[in-house]
């Protein structure tokens, strides 16, 4: 029975060529993207900020879930509805990110492990009760020299199928991120072998879990080629790549498959992410879960002024749709001007 719900709340988070929203920056990041637009942080500020993201009128029709942060969950509206309510009103489902951040992996330089599984199972018991119905935990992966370790890949993975069975022991469905960041110079090529390796140990590990995989929603990069590559990959070779790599590593019984932007643009995540839908003929649905590449425009439109605070959401409203027409495989560019 649990895990029917799991997968009625996956599955509702992707359909209908809805995504999902990223707006779970911790304090300090927040604090770096509200130093672009000098704008201070403080609670109230956040709030504003969160509460015209998740009141955007008719965001509901292309944002199936909302990730938040801990201080997040427990805010509401100007008018006082808590925003876990707010939103599941309107049908959208509220989640939350769990994990503590990726801190350096011993022994092992230049890697990390994300720490956050102590006392996890208390604090997914209140976040139910709080109204959150999944959760996020991200674990990152550097290409570099000598890097990925296997045991980074591992322990990464190790802690990502740990979480996921927490999650869904509270009835909650969770988001597992094992992300290969874009940093680097290097190839497509290299990226695809690193997250064919991420990917093979997180779905070994899920299984010797026993995490119920008709539950999850699973949230990877895109293979991609390094930020500062010579020679970077065009738009259909990411897509074909990404969909190689994917069909060859995740099982069908998977609802969702929701992306991570990882630093492309607002326009480049968006047409990635349509190329692929347009080839058609995928076992699962294929998503989007963007944080900067669905908030920056709205970010800078907004700029912490109350005046501004329409210009924000149309901005929001603007790449919400865009992106939930990328699901459908419909999106081209010449829409970007449009919209």
């Amino acid at each position: 029975m649990v895990l029917k719900q799991l997968n009625v709340v996956a599955k509702a988070m992707v359909a209908d060529g809805k995504g999902i929203l990223a707006a779970d920056e911790s304090s300090p990041t927040i604090k770096k993207r509200f130093d672009t637009i000098d704008t201070e942080s403080t609670e109230e500020s956040r709030r504003r900020y969160r509460e015209m993201l998740i009141t955007t009128p008719g965001v509901e029709k292309y944002i199936g879930g909302v990730i938040m942060y801990d201080e997040t969950l427990r805010q509401a509206t100007s008018d006082g509805v808590p925003f876990a309510k707010y939103m599941a009103d309107l049908g959208m489902i509220p989640g939350i990110k769990v994990d503590m951040g990726a801190k350096p992996l011993a022994g092992f330089p230049g890697e990390t492990i994300t720490e956050g599984l102590d006392g996890l199972r208390g604090r997914l018991e209140e976040y139910y009760k709080l109204g959150a119905r999944f959760a996020k935990w991200r674990a990152v992966i550097t290409i570099g020299k000598g890097l990925p370790s296997e045991f980074c890949l591992q322990a990464n993975a190790h802690a990502l199928a740990r979480y996921a069975a927490l999650c869904q022991e509270a009835n909650i469905v969770p988001i597992v991120e094992p992300e290969v960041l874009m940093d680097g110079d290097h190839s497509i090529g290299r990226c695809a072998e690193v997250t064919s390796a991420a990917l093979q140990a997180l779905f070994a590990e899920l299984a010797a879990h026993k995490v119920a995989l008709e539950g999850i929603i699973l949230k990877p990069n895109m293979v991609i080629s390094g930020t500062e590559a010579s020679n970077r990959a065009g738009t259909q070779e990411v897509a074909e790549a990404t969909l190689r790599c994917l069909k060859a590593h995740v099982p069908a019984s998977v609802p969702g498959i929701a992306f991570l932007s990882g630093g492309q643009t607002a326009e480049e995540a968006t047409e990635h992410l349509s190329l692929m839908n347009a080839a058609g003929d995928l076992p699962w649905e294929l998503s989007f879960s963007y944080g900067r590449a669905l908030q920056a425009p709205a970010l800078d439109a907004w700029r912490g002024k109350e005046e501004n605070y329409k210009a924000g959401q149309d901005a929001l409203i603007k790449r919400a749709k865009l992106n939930s027409l990328a699901h459908l495989g419909k999106y081209d560019s010449s829409m970007e001007a449009a919209a």
